[in-house]
């Protein structure tokens, strides 16, 4: 029961993964990260085998970072900032869902170089495709906001990947983590909010005119 239910909360972030890819409303983009924030709160129920305090800790700690206080801080950003849409990314949705899936492809051979232990789970190749689908996000998309998106998930799946060292690493880095997680979204969700007050624009690629006076 519990190699299923693990199973099935690694699809749905995935599936996450995707949906964040093939989406054009930021609104959308971020309920989905949302989403994927509970589902990772969850995994250390399943992934540790046992409930402890530290364990119970740690998946009530991220689920009120990763699926309510982060989103809700973006979802004001968005609101303050007056956008819904992703304009004209660097790369279309159709590309960026096969750079998705060559991503997932890629995950999974690199995997199988791994010695046995990391081939028999699935946690390893679903944190490297999240991780690369957090970058190709990061690089193709042109806002500020849904960059924040691609760097939680980038983010994301280092926190998958830590889960299968959970035993090993101490609480207050694991708090530590999602702290500095928080304290970065917080900042660049300010100087989002600032740039589009300033220059009537929040894409990222207009940053480059900035010139020192």
């Amino acid at each position: 029961m519990t190699h299923s239910t693990l199973q099935l909360l690694l699809l749905l972030i995935v599936l996450t993964d995707f949906a964040v890819l093939g989406s054009s409303r930021l609104s959308a983009c971020i309920r989905w990260i949302a989403l994927q924030g509970a589902v990772l709160g969850i995994l250390p129920l399943v992934t540790e085998g046992g409930l402890t305090i530290h364990v119970v800790a740690l998946a009530i700690g991220t689920i009120f970072v990763k699926a309510f206080v982060l989103p809700g801080f973006l979802r004001w950003a968005i609101r303050e900032a007056a956008i819904r849409r992703e304009v004209e990314p660097l790369v279309g949705y159709m590309g960026s869902m096969l750079l998705g899936a060559a991503a997932l492809g890629a995950a999974f051979a690199v995997t199988s170089t791994m010695p046995e232990s990391a081939r028999g789970s699935l946690v390893v190749p679903v944190a490297l495709v999240t991780v690369m689908i957090g970058m190709v996000i990061l690089i193709t998309r042109a806002k500020a906001v849904i960059q924040v998106v691609g760097y939680m998930m980038l983010e994301n799946g280092i926190y998958i990947f830590g889960l299968t060292l959970a035993r090993r690493v101490p609480f207050l880095v694991e708090a530590g983590v999602l702290l500095d997680v928080f304290v970065g979204v917080f900042i660049m969700g300010i100087v989002v909010f600032h740039i589009n007050r300033e220059f009537d624009s929040i894409s990222a690629s207009k940053l480059t005119e900035l010139r020192e006076s």
